[in-house]
């Protein structure tokens, strides 16, 4: 875990006279008392699909509760997010964005009927990203039901594409600069000891060779092979050190190529993964491995003495996917603000650390940033044999709310964080 920096006495101060307010303490108690609710909820939306890059269905249906929760300023934007705005009642006040991914790592076609035994709930995504999305939806109940009022505004949002090769890019198109937004706190996972302090960072390339290929007898000697000029690349990148602080990886995730094994392969292809929480470090293994494979094409067609143009390999280089990195630093007004919210719930920072969520796009541009989690218990995720344990789930969206009351202010109460 990553040293953890002293607390601000301050934020702490605060969040005890904001929990003395009266509708601040009923609030507390309908996370509670709705657990019930909140996780049928949370079934619902799991046994709708809502495969990356094909969120609509799901998103339909997030629209319509925070519409029905008393939002009415509800959109879903040109790449798919659905937005609903909860204005404050200072229009100089801060706006802080509080968003839980939409879209499930499984391909339409999944069975993701929920299956109940006792306390645990199995399928695919129930709690990746569901129990984020039941997370949002009873926050934003919270504050209506009991109708606090904020300084600032807040964003309720369901993002799209945040995993895998979706690159976050819900994330990404809400800091695009179309709206303004100061502070952003994606909800995601489920362990509320756990604290994002960074992003980190990951460049994914397909890197395909192409040649003429040929006959393993008798073209041998006469063209180059695309799975050749692919082992000499692999061999240079498995070779490669890396920093350990800031913690930078690599590794090539997937193989293909070739038709048979008597074949000069004419096509071959590879997946690179790399990360880092540094974004220079990332661009320079980038960099590295980059021309690692260009080395390896040049190397495989100078061996065999190609030189005509029609039988020479050549590297086509594919970017598939950037989630940039960034830290924040130890007196970040939101990662303040949510360790106060912890203290005062008597919750263990246990994991102060950096992981790669939607948290990744504001922190890259410096906006105060973090990742909190939805409470309960998630296992497996990304499985078809995932499941979540409905353990302590009010947690996560009483640790979510006290820190947006600290955040934006709440009832009278000065916003902790600052406009952009």
């Amino acid at each position: 875990m990553t040293a953890v920096p002293a607390l601000d006495p301050s934020y702490v101060q605060l969040l005890e006279t904001i929990r003395r307010d009266e509708k601040v303490a009923r609030a507390l108690e309908i996370a509670l008392e709705e657990v019930d609710r909140a996780m049928e909820e949370q079934i619902e939306l799991c046994e709708i699909e809502a495969p990356t890059f094909a969120e609509e269905k799901r998103a339909v249906r997030v629209a319509e509760l925070m519409r029905a929760y008393g939002l009415t300023d509800v959109v879903t934007d040109p790449i798919g997010n659905v937005v609903g705005r909860r204005p404050g009642r200072n229009p100089e006040g801060p706006v802080l964005a509080l968003g839980a991914h939409m879209d499930s790592v499984f391909p339409a076609g999944t069975d993701v009927k929920v299956r109940r035994e006792g306390k645990i709930f199995r399928a695919p995504g129930i709690g990746d990203n569901c129990s984020g999305l039941r997370a949002l939806l009873q926050i934003l109940r919270m504050f209506e039901i009991t109708g606090i009022e904020t300084e600032g505004d807040i964003l309720f949002v369901g993002t799209v594409g945040e995993e895998g090769l979706g690159d976050i890019r819900g994330s990404k198109a809400l800091f695009d600069g179309s709206r303004r937004i100061d502070g952003f706190i994606a909800i995601d996972s489920t362990d509320v000891g756990r604290v994002l302090c960074g992003a980190t960072g990951s460049h994914r390339w397909r890197l395909t060779v192409e040649g003429a290929g040929g006959h393993s007898y008798a073209d041998f000697g006469k063209v180059p092979s695309a799975i050749h000029a692919i082992c000499r690349a692999g061999a240079k990148m498995a070779n490669f050190r890396v920093p350990s602080d800031p913690k930078t990886t690599y590794t090539i995730g997937t193989v293909k190529g070739g038709t048979t094994v008597n074949s000069i392969a004419a096509r071959a292809s590879v997946e690179v993964d790399m990360r880092s929480v540094s974004n220079e470090e990332l661009l320079a293994l980038e960099a590295k491995i980059l021309e690692a494979f260009e080395e390896g094409v040049r190397e495989e067609n100078e061996f065999w003495g190609v030189t005509d143009d029609a039988l020479r390999l050549r590297l086509v280089k594919e970017a598939i996917g950037n989630r940039p990195a960034g830290m924040r630093p130890d007196d970040c007004p939101v990662l303040q603000s949510a360790r106060a919210a912890q203290k005062s719930l008597g919750i263990e920072l246990t994991k102060y650390m950096c992981s790669s969520t939607d948290a990744n796009a504001p922190m890259s541009l410096g906006i105060p940033s973090t990742c909190l989690c939805s409470g309960g218990k998630g296992v497996n995720a990304h499985t078809t044999k995932e499941y979540f344990e409905m353990v302590d789930t009010h947690l996560g969206p009483q640790l979510v709310f006290l820190t947006t009351c600290l955040l934006v202010g709440a009832d009278g109460s000065a916003p902790k964080l600052p406009r952009r």
